[in-house]
């Protein structure tokens, strides 16, 4: 017994040491990042400590950036109708019927649908999500699209909502439902993307219904009440320990009893024909309702998370480089670098050169990751 102590303590004080040489060189880091839109609890020992979250520092962040993204939101408003931002302020989301003339529509739609070009793929559960980047490649292959983003209604709405005035990265999404062998879709869990605003777009080339696995949001859950703050920082005070891997990496998970005691209702499902437009704040909880069967749903999908604590955009720099319209791939090439370099591996996983109505390829599997939504 006394033998196996002897050999179990070298090796605890080498983890000690190990673990204590990590924090030392990374603390400058984590510290910086408390002003970033980092928001693991487990990644960086600040944000997850639970002694500082009881002093105070994760309802810091969520009130000041709120503050901040109100802020820039006042000066957007010119950028959508007062009967949009009403509705955005009362649902945290916005949808937008018919955004094309019929004719339009269907030319934009096989335009896109007829190009083939470079994909990855990622496997949440049993759910596989195919990305085509929207780049000056295929923005010359489908006018109708350029058009459309380029347009004031697209950046009117997702400016806004996002608190930030650029255009958001964007993407052909396809979402391909019972594709893989894999457990539950994670995505399918009432969630938040992060402790700030930020901003998710669809626009819709099918028909999603009800079991097309449709988007689901909860009404009035983008504000930040005084029950919502408290709710965040007392799940801050658990720091990694959250239940769930996702929770722990900052994307809050709810349960019904939770929403109750906040005030809020049941999810919306909202089921919309092609040609509709959704841009919601993730902020609020929200889901990719599960479906039955298998089904395949194709939209121009786009994201935006700013930084939360600073007053503007930060990607002037690649604007003056021309490389705005390849923030996706170059974003791709970024994530391949760092595993190559042991730094993680990149969960998009390349799967050739495809159409964004062709099935997925076999042999797909989950990679483990930062796991951020």
């Amino acid at each position: 017994m006394g033998h196996r102590l002897s050999q179990q303590a070298p090796a605890e004080w080498w983890a000690a040491l190990q673990s204590g040489a990590r924090a030392a060189v990374l603390s400058p880091w984590w510290a910086v990042s408390v002003l970033s839109a980092e928001k693991s609890f487990v990644d960086n020992q600040l944000l997850g400590s639970p002694r500082l979250n009881a002093w105070g520092l994760h309802r810091w962040r969520v009130c000041t950036s709120h503050v901040l993204a109100a802020r820039r939101r006042a000066r957007l408003t010119d950028l959508l109708d007062g009967m949009d931002a009403s509705t955005f302020e009362r649902n945290g989301f916005i949808i937008k019927r018919n955004v094309l003339p019929d004719d339009e529509f269907q030319q934009l739609r096989r335009q896109v649908l007829g190009h083939r070009a470079p994909a990855r793929a990622r496997v949440h559960g049993d759910t596989v999500t195919r990305h085509i980047a929207v780049n000056p490649g295929l923005l010359r292959a489908a006018p109708g699209l350029a058009a459309l983003l380029q347009g004031p209604l697209w950046n009117g709405l997702t400016r806004y909502v996002a608190a930030c005035d650029r255009a958001p990265m964007a993407c052909v999404q396809s979402v391909q439902t019972h594709a893989t062998l894999g457990d539950h879709d994670p995505q399918t869990h009432l969630h938040a993307d992060s402790f700030h605003p930020t901003m998710r777009a669809w626009y819709f080339l099918t028909d999603v219904g009800n079991d097309d696995s449709p988007f689901c949001y909860v009404p009035g859950s983008h504000r930040l009440t005084p029950a919502r703050l408290a709710w965040e920082h007392e799940r801050s005070l658990r720091g990694p320990a959250q239940g769930d891997r996702h929770a722990a990496h900052g994307s809050a998970h709810i349960d019904r009893n939770d929403l109750a005691a906040l005030g809020l209702g049941h999810p919306a499902r909202l089921t919309v024909p092609a040609n509709t437009m959704i841009v919601a704040d993730t902020f609020g909880f929200h889901k990719r309702a599960r479906a039955r069967r298998p089904t395949m749903r194709i939209e121009v999908w786009a994201r935006d998370r700013p930084r939360p604590f600073l007053p503007g955009p930060t990607d002037a720099t690649l604007g003056l480089l021309g490389l705005r319209d390849h923030r996706v791939d170059l974003g791709w090439a970024v994530r391949d670098l760092a595993g190559l370099l042991g730094a993680g591996r990149n969960p998009w996983q390349p799967c050739g050169a495809l159409a964004p109505d062709a099935p997925s390829p076999p042999g797909l599997r989950p990679v483990a990751d930062d796991h951020s939504r």
